[in-house]
């Protein structure tokens, strides 16, 4: 796998990228557009496993930083769902002018809760998006941060929203928060794993806690409809504490065809990525393939991991 560090503009501001391709490429060949996970960066050593799958199956990838995280320029404070679409909407701009791709061949994939929902976000926007993958989506945002509180937590945050909203409209100013901490509230699973260890230490650790109104504001499951007759696959885990698995069926259901959920079983949010990897990544090459080649894909398919 070859790799190349490059930078895009998205709205006037420089975006950092990487590019990962085949090691050999003598003609254009299909591309591949990923965002990262929530408060994900790119260079991120969970996404290397499914880029080397990729490029070896002939893909050329771009991963970028969003604006405001990593090696990007922007507001270092910026969490903010509508600027992601527009740099994922210039990414596949700068991809399809690469000469190693061909402009009529793009994808896109997602992984970690707003990273699986901003690629069906992307695809059910962007008609230049061929095929997409969302892997563990948020369908709801409001839902989603709701989930992870209990009643009594909900209604302080909603309070704690409403305040800061006041503050904004009077001071001009509102509070600033923690993430991980104060937006999503991380499950006992996050606070012990080390998956994404090699980023944690450089994600922001402040931001406007303004931007959690985005994220109530963000539904994926409104427009995913859109992306038919594009091919959807849809990747989730059952019984999933972090991001519920019944926002992945729930997008599952009400997209068109032709799509596919493979639904993973006896494992966990993060324990997925290692414990059924080599089963997962190849049905998502698989999908790619035949989106690119424009095979025959069946309406609707599930496939149960781990059963």
């Amino acid at each position: 796998m070859r790799e190349e560090r490059v930078t895009f503009f998205s709205e006037g501001t420089a975006v950092a990228g990487i590019l990962r391709s085949p090691d050999e490429l003598h003609d254009p060949g299909p591309g591949i557009v990923q965002g990262p996970g929530w408060l994900g960066l790119a260079d991120a050593d969970l996404y290397v496993r499914y880029h080397e799958a990729l490029t070896a199956a002939g893909f050329t990838l771009l991963i970028f930083d969003y604006r405001g995280f990593g090696d990007s320029a922007g507001d270092r404070g910026s969490l903010s769902p509508t600027i992601q679409l527009q740099d994922l909407i210039n990414a596949v701009t700068y991809l399809a002018l690469r000469e190693e791709v061909e402009a009529e061949q793009i994808g896109v994939f997602g992984s970690g809760g707003t990273g699986g929902g901003n690629a069906i976000l992307l695809a059910a926007v962007d008609a230049r998006v061929r095929c997409a993958v969302g892997q563990v989506p948020v369908a709801d945002g409001s839902d989603w941060l709701r989930r992870m509180r209990t009643p009594q937590q909900w209604e302080e945050f909603l309070g704690r929203l409403a305040l800061d909203r006041a503050h904004r409209a009077i001071n001009g100013t509102g509070e600033r928060v923690h993430p991980r901490e104060e937006i999503m509230i991380p499950s006992a699973e996050r606070r012990t794993t080390s998956v994404k260890r090699d980023v944690d230490g450089r994600i922001p650790t402040e931001v406007p806690l303004a931007a959690a109104d985005e994220i109530l504001r963000y539904r994926p499951i409104d427009v995913v409809g859109l992306i038919a007759p594009r091919p959807l696959l849809i990747v989730a885990v059952d019984a999933d504490t972090v991001t519920p698995d019944d926002h992945a069926t729930d997008l599952y259901a009400a997209a068109g065809p032709p799509k596919k959920l493979i639904m993973q079983f006896n494992t966990t949010h993060y324990a997925a990525y290692d414990q059924y990897g080599a089963e997962v990544i190849p049905h998502i090459v698989s999908w790619f393939q035949a989106a690119f080649n424009g095979e025959s894909i069946p309406a609707s398919e599930l496939v149960e991991v781990g059963r």
